[in-house]
């Protein structure tokens, strides 16, 4: 009999210790849908791209229809402006023009910025370029590149850009590292052309391990977001899972880096983290179990939203970290592609 009640005992405190992990995640989703409640009743008064990107990322979490409607009313702005740039590229010095103004009314509040924006100015075309190949694979994302007329005209002229010197230069891949990451699978993804594997490689010259302890702050956090932007572009921006075979270099970076993300990485990097592992299906990992602690931690309670480092709590300001920590916290497991728009948008 005692051997019995002492088995039972163990049973007991199994079942128990099961739960505890069980409800610490409840808390966690239940944080995330906090964060969420606070920004959907704030959406209405924040900007079109603002709205567009949590719009866009509660869609692909969840597949909910009351999250179209944004996204929907993207999809026309986006048209239109697909439109009017592949009319524009019939005209001699377009593209240039084009590359002029956004250089030109390219932010400077911060030192990245003003980096980037002087990185740009040297690279003729390529302001412009990159601008219409974010356009384009928004558009393949939601079913709608077919529908554009002559949208072949954009691809032609993105396969006559020098992307393989733009994207495996060190000086880029030094202050640019997630959109390099990024424009090498949208490159891919529309059939342009597959510079994946030259701008992993570049990627890896320019970072060796044993460079990387001794990056400043900036440079750190940008090697760290274009490791996590590798996995994200070919999930293409939360649709899908990857192979984790093909981005075992980069979980392993991660992995070797934990105590340093947990320090010296801000709130978006470290939600960004986590994902690269949810994406790969990694959602055993100790380091998203750390992060997700992590967020919960770094939520104001009198906000109910995770501020700035410094403390702002702009709602507009923090969409971004704060929609990743959604993200991150809420994550169900599966993705929900999309959405596509090819029956609804462009055909009033």
């Amino acid at each position: 009999m005692g051997k019995l009640f002492l088995l039972m005992i163990l049973l007991v405190l199994a079942g128990c210790a099961a739960m505890e992990p069980q409800a610490e995640r409840d808390a966690q989703r239940d944080t995330g849908l906090a964060i969420q409640a606070v920004y959907e009743q704030a959406l209405p008064t924040l900007s079109e791209d603002k709205q567009r990107h949590f719009a866009q990322r509660l869609y692909r979490l969840t597949g909910e229809p009351r999250w179209l409607a944004l996204n929907h009313a993207y999809g026309e702005r986006l048209l239109a402006r697909l439109q009017e740039d592949i009319v524009g590229l019939a005209e001699p010095g377009y593209a240039a023009a084009r590359s002029r103004e956004i250089v030109a009314n390219y932010l400077q509040r911060t030192t990245k910025q003003r980096a980037r924006r002087d990185m740009l100015s040297e690279w003729e075309e390529v302001a412009f370029a990159q601008a219409l190949l974010f356009r384009l694979v928004q558009a393949e994302y939601y079913g709608l590149l077919p529908t554009i007329e002559d949208h072949e005209r954009a691809l032609s002229y993105q396969a006559e850009v020098d992307w393989a010197a733009f994207l495996t230069d060190p000086a880029v891949i030094g202050i640019y590292a997630s959109q390099v990451a990024n424009q090498a699978y949208f490159l891919h993804q529309l059939g342009v052309m597959d510079l994946r594997r030259e701008v992993e490689a570049a990627f890896r010259r320019h970072y060796p391990p044993e460079r990387v302890a001794a990056l400043d702050a900036a440079e750190y956090r940008n090697w760290l977001y274009g490791l996590t932007h590798f996995v994200i572009a070919d999930s293409r921006y939360y649709q899908r899972k990857v192979d984790p075979a093909v981005h075992a270099w980069v979980l392993e970076a991660l992995e070797r880096e934990a105590t340093d993300i947990l320090t010296r990485a801000t709130a978006d990097i470290q939600a960004e983290v986590a994902l690269a592992f949810l994406l790969a299906g990694r959602e055993d990992h100790p380091l998203v179990s750390r992060v997700r602690e992590a967020l919960v931690a770094a939520v104001d309670p009198a906000r109910g939203i995770i501020t700035s480092p410094s403390g702002r709590g702009s709602l507009a300001g923090g969409e971004h970290r704060n929609v990743l920590a959604i993200m991150v916290l809420r994550w169900p497991g599966r993705l929900h592609p999309g959405p596509d728009l090819s029956d609804g948008v462009g055909r009033r």
